[in-house]
């Protein structure tokens, strides 16, 4: 339910103008999730299933 409020929010703005509000709403809410949710939701981001993005982390 959340998800669609927020997609009719952003269908209603420009890309730029959301994508900002996004990472300024995004920025306050990530201290505050746990590691495991932060990689999870970092890996949705780029495209990437979270094992792989996981494994990439550990050959660093």
């Amino acid at each position: 339910m959340i998800s669609s409020k927020i997609q009719e929010l952003v269908d209603a703005s420009q890309p730029e103008e959301a994508a900002m509000a996004l990472a300024q709403i995004l920025g306050k809410l990530f201290p505050l999730l746990e590691e495991e949710t932060r990689l999870k939701m970092v890996a949705t981001l780029v495209g990437t299933p979270s094992d792989e993005k996981v494994d990439s982390l550990v050959h660093l």
